[in-house]
């Protein structure tokens, strides 16, 4: 299988600064692992890199769907796919970044996911429940069907609650069988897993920052332009950021409580995102409080020394 660099971890972490000092050594293209950063028009809350960030390194998956589309793990999996068959096609190392553990599994384990058809009925009644009873009353439902995969997920994630439901009121079976089901034909990429992980409190730090300076280059505004240029948006605006931005526009809550809200929900989604990439038991971890080229280095050796060893099986 070919070789494949996956670089995961936290937001606010460093993981797209670190991939591009990779990819210019490596002559490598980047893919994005990131469920927010494939939508058009929403950079700010999505951390997207620039244009001078990038370095001229290509990046894949950024800006590839509307807000107003639906988008889903599997959709990701195979344009994800696409895009490093691509990079390889010319000759190069693919590096995938991101932090949305549901794309990184898919892509690690070569999940093959199902055409599901949903029923809108169904979808609109269980948006009336969580309108009218609260999501909490979905997320119980969702686990007492599938209590695994409610592990894995946000109670506050209706859009991945609503989707264990849908997926066992479509098929009757439960979003985790589906999975072991969909495991048998096993991966494509042989992934070599690296992971950026730093002081709690540190990378605390950073993600306030973070916030700070996405208010400060205009998050407010480009949330209030998306709302005027869009319609609809099934998943869009349930991202983190912007869920939080459109309620204090409705007026339910003050631009100080906000930006706390913000703040607090990122922290509590980077401790989620370390607990899930600390059950790949292959992945090599990195100081990201440490020198970026040291940890780039140790990133060149694991992929050379790795793909030294397959040739010298092979020949």
């Amino acid at each position: 299988m070919q070789k494949v660099i996956f670089i995961g971890g936290p937001t606010a972490s460093g993981k797209t600064k670190l991939a591009i000092e990779v990819a210019k050594e490596l002559n490598g293209e980047i893919v994005s692992c990131d469920s927010m950063q494939i939508y058009k028009d929403m950079t700010i809350g999505t951390a997207k890199p620039t244009v001078e960030e990038m370095q001229g390194i290509p990046h894949y998956m950024l800006d590839v769907v509307s807000p107003e589309e639906r988008y889903s793990v599997a959709d990701y999996k195979k344009d994800a796919t696409k895009a490093i068959d691509a990079i390889l096609e010319k000759g190069k190392v693919p590096i995938v970044v991101g932090g949305t553990g549901l794309y990184a599994e898919a892509l690690i384990h070569g999940i093959e996911y199902n055409e599901i058809e949903v029923e809108e009925e169904y979808r609109k009644h269980l948006e009336e429940i969580a309108e009218k009873e609260g999501l909490e009353k979905l997320y119980e439902m969702a686990k007492q069907i599938d209590g695994e995969a409610c592990q894995k997920i946000s109670q506050r994630d209706q859009k991945r609650i609503c989707r264990i439901l849908e997926i066992y009121h479509a098929t009757g079976k439960t979003k985790t069988e589906l999975e072991i089901e969909s495991r048998r034909k096993g991966p494509k990429f042989q992934f070599i897993l690296f992971g950026i992980t730093m002081e709690r409190e540190k990378l605390y730090e950073r993600i306030n920052q973070r916030v700070d300076k996405m208010m400060e280059e205009g998050l407010i505004e480009e949330v209030e332009a998306l709302l005027k240029k869009y319609q609809t948006f099934p998943t869009a605006m349930q991202g983190l950021g912007y869920k939080e931005v459109v309620d204090y526009l409705e007026g339910n809550s003050t631009k100080e409580e906000m930006i706390e809200t913000i703040k607090r929900e990122t922290r509590r989604y980077a401790k989620r995102q370390l607990t899930w990439f600390r059950r790949y038991k292959d992945m090599i971890w990195l100081d990201g409080l440490g020198d970026i080229q040291n940890n780039r280095n140790i990133i060149l050796e694991e992929y050379r020394g790795n793909k030294n060893k397959c040739e010298e099986k092979e020949s």
